[in-house]
């Protein structure tokens, strides 16, 4: 009997306008016009109108334990909001705050600078010259649909911009838009 084909893991930064799957719908494009690995699978979603590290493997104990949020790996995004947040709003979400299906899990949250080596947005965020932006890194450990833009909206600072930096121990460091790498598989 065959040995079973070794754990593969693949980080991705995902452009904005990409689907988390391999074929396109409607004016979204597909996974397949940048990845030609045959046998992977995406592990965890990522909205089309997001960015950032998708990861995908050929293993689906793998897959289960990156994208379940009962296994807590955290999920780091950096956050382009409308508006300043103050410290109320950032204590708002480090609580965890109320949604439409419930209370969020306490979150890690805290200003930041402009993400490092930021590439421009094909098509650029809207920019109001009389409301000022700012950058928000955030850390989740559970995956509601849309909830970090909806974590931002409950505490009034609606979202421009969403990149995911890091799941667990991955992240996007060194990864153009568009890019993909191979990864050993890490504990974390």
């Amino acid at each position: 009997m065959p040995s079973p084909p070794a754990s593969r893991l693949i980080l991705f930064n995902k452009p904005y306008g990409v689907l988390s799957q391999f074929t396109p719908e409607g004016r979204w494009r597909g996974l397949k016009d940048f990845i030609d690995i045959p046998g992977i699978y995406v592990a965890g979603r990522l909205d089309a109108d997001s960015e950032g590290l998708l990861l995908l493997t050929n293993d689906g104990r793998l897959q289960a334990r990156i994208a379940d949020p009962r296994f807590k790996m955290e999920k780091v995004y950096w956050v382009q909001v409308e508006g300043l947040p103050d410290e109320a709003a950032l204590e708002a979400l480090r609580r965890g705050v109320q949604l439409n299906d419930g209370m969020t899990r306490p979150a890690c949250a805290r200003l930041m600078a402009a993400p490092p080596a930021l590439w421009e947005r094909d098509p650029p965020v809207r920019f109001r010259q009389s409301i000022p932006t700012a950058w928000i890194e955030l850390g989740i450990r559970e995956g509601r649909n849309r909830q970090v833009r909806r974590m931002t909206a409950a505490v009034g600072f609606p979202t421009l911009r969403l990149i995911r930096a890091a799941i667990g121990p991955y992240t996007l460091e060194g990864l153009a838009p568009g890019a993909l790498r191979e990864s050993p598989v890490l504990q974390g």
